[in-house]
Formats: structure tokens, sequence, C-alpha cells
């Protein structure tokens, strides 16, 4: 009987150990690699590089805000301009706080007239139970 159980115990340690490697495989399958930016136990921003045949690469770069209560208010999403050598505008999501709904507005950066453009369709309003 104990033989029975250890014998189980053992395989279903090796098929987690398994699904572990294949998700650990599944997450480098594009060589990203993630820099979080900390500031008062918040993640402010993180930049994304990609893995080349000759090192790292600038990807994608985040940056968050939050409000007094901690709860993120706007992200914003820029992505590397290989041809300029800087980082380019993309996306802005903005997060509003009203009783239990939160309502997120979404806007794509328009290079020809230099700023964020609403994108109204994106928009949703949800009602958040946590709160």
């Amino acid at each position: 009987m104990k033989s029975k159980v250890l014998v189980t115990i053992f395989s279903l340690m090796a098929m987690l150990f398994v699904s572990n490697i294949n998700l650990s495989a599944r997450s480098y399958d594009g060589q990203l690699i993630y820099n979080p930016i900390e500031e008062n136990g918040l993640m402010v921003g993180q930049t994304v590089y990609k893995m080349g045949s000759n090192g790292l690469h600038n990807y994608m770069k985040y940056n968050y805000k939050y409000d007094d209560n901690k709860r993120m208010i706007e992200s914003e999403t820029m992505k590397w301009d290989g041809t300029n050598n800087e980082w380019a505008n993309d996306l802005r999501i903005n997060y509003l706080y009203e009783g239990k709904s939160v309502t997120t507005t979404y806007y794509k950066w328009n290079k020809n007239k230099n700023s964020y453009i609403l994108v109204p369709e994106m928009t949703v309003t949800m009602d958040n139970t946590n709160m």
C-alpha cells in the first residue's frame, strides 16, 4: 500500500516537473527578457529586450502610473524604433475608478498629429467586485 502511494506521489512530481520545464521553455520561445522597475513596492515600468544573434536588443518599454490607493491609472507602451534609435510611443491605457466600476480608455499614438488619439470602440466599463 505504501509503495503504491509513493509511486503515485513520484509520478505526480515527475509530471509537475515536466510541465514546469515545458512552461519555462515556452516562455523563452520569443527570447524576450524582462527588466522591471519598482518604486515603493509598485512596478512603475519595465523594459523588454529581445535576444538576437549578437546580444540583447531594445524591444518594448512600459510605464505605469498609480493613484494614492495604489491602483493603476495609466499604462503606456512604447516600441523601439531601430531606424531612429529611440523609443516611439505606441499605446496608452487610462483607468478611471468610480465606485465599483472601472473604465479603461484606449489611445493609439498618431505620428502625424504627434499625440495619442482616442480609440472609442476599445473603451470598456466593468464592475469590479473586489472594490
